[in-house]
């Protein structure tokens, strides 16, 4: 358990990102609105301020951590950028994608944050907010998300109180997040682009940029390459059952379009988007997963999920959600 401390309420106005900036260049641990999830951002040059990340969100040690810079040119000071990596950075940059690059010879992202890796990942995010506290930082910002490892993902301030106040220095409020799902994370290592993992950028849109099929990295007993690669991860503290017709005696219930079924009133329930809307589902899924877990329900039961679009990051959350632990 790290140190208590207190953590500071901060606001999205001038005062509130040069307080965010400042306390990153001391090496404080400052959690920041992205247009994905909410991120725990610490100067990802500083080991020490690296650990703290670690230490506050119980994170293993070998799961790589994202850099976060203002824009392409920063990113390219740390990672060696290959045609198909370049054109992808110039499509969807800024936004919702991560490029894991090898290392340049001027990188200057922490070994622990690269979990001793010879590859960096990079993300330069379009939220304005995280976008000002980049620039007035002046250095990579690591950012995973803003919640105690494995837990679910911070879509808004409040569920980063909930999970780390206390062992954070601020948090800055930018309002509910809009995307929902992390990034996508594409490597570009060997000439052959690998999806890492689905998020925010859907896989095809990728492969229309780059003119191929991605390749699609499969899980192993190594140690992942990539944040967002351990198998139970994002998982509520209930049980997960996915792919549900409806909820059995005594389960919660997450819905996705009209209901299937006519619900009992007594059942805890919540519909991701009743209108079937995946994008609204994607911004919804963390924040609704934490309500029905908060209720402290045994398992809950999930309906199916349309597998296209950004249906495919909610479906990889949802079964490394199920996955045993």
């Amino acid at each position: 358990m790290p140190d208590q401390r207190v953590t500071q309420r901060l606001d999205d106005s001038a005062a509130g990102i040069a307080t965010a900036a400042a306390l990153l260049r001391a090496g404080k641990l400052v959690a920041l609105p992205t247009e994905t999830v909410y991120g725990l951002a610490a100067d990802a040059t500083s080991g020490a301020a690296v650990a703290g990340i670690y230490a506050a969100k119980e994170r293993p040690s070998f799961n790589p951590l994202i850099a976060h810079l203002p824009d392409l040119a920063a990113a390219r000071r740390q990672g060696l950028f290959d045609a198909n990596a370049l054109a992808l950075a110039r499509a969807f940059w800024p936004g919702p994608l991560t490029l894991v690059v090898p290392v340049s010879s001027g990188c200057s992202v922490s070994e622990l944050a690269r979990a001793g890796l010879a590859t960096v990942a990079l993300r330069v995010p379009s939220h304005p907010v995280a976008r000002a506290i980049l620039q007035a930082a002046g250095r990579p910002i690591a950012a995973p998300s803003a919640n105690r490892s494995g837990r679910v993902s911070a879509t808004s301030a409040a569920h980063v109180l909930a999970d780390l106040d206390g062992r954070i220095d601020a948090v800055l409020d930018g309002g509910p997040t809009k995307v929902g799902v992390e990034s996508t994370i594409v490597a570009c290592l060997d000439g052959a682009p690998r999806l890492l993992r689905p998020g925010g950028v859907p896989s095809a849109a990728i492969e229309g940029v780059i003119g191929r099929s991605l390749v699609l990295a499969g899980e192993s007993g190594a140690a992942p390459i990539s944040p967002g690669l351990l198998a139970s991860h994002y998982a509520p503290a209930a049980g997960v059952r996915l792919n549900a017709e409806g909820p059995r005696d005594g389960e919660a219930w997450l819905g996705f379009g009209p209901e299937p079924v006519t619900l009992s009133p007594a059942t805890l329930q919540l519909n991701l988007s009743p209108a079937g809307d995946l994008m609204e589902a994607a911004a919804n899924l963390f924040g609704y997963l934490r309500q029905l877990d908060m209720a402290a329900p045994a398992t809950i039961a999930i309906a199916p999920i349309p597998p296209h679009g950004l249906g495919e990051a909610i479906n990889d959350r949802l079964q490394r959600a199920a996955a045993p632990r």
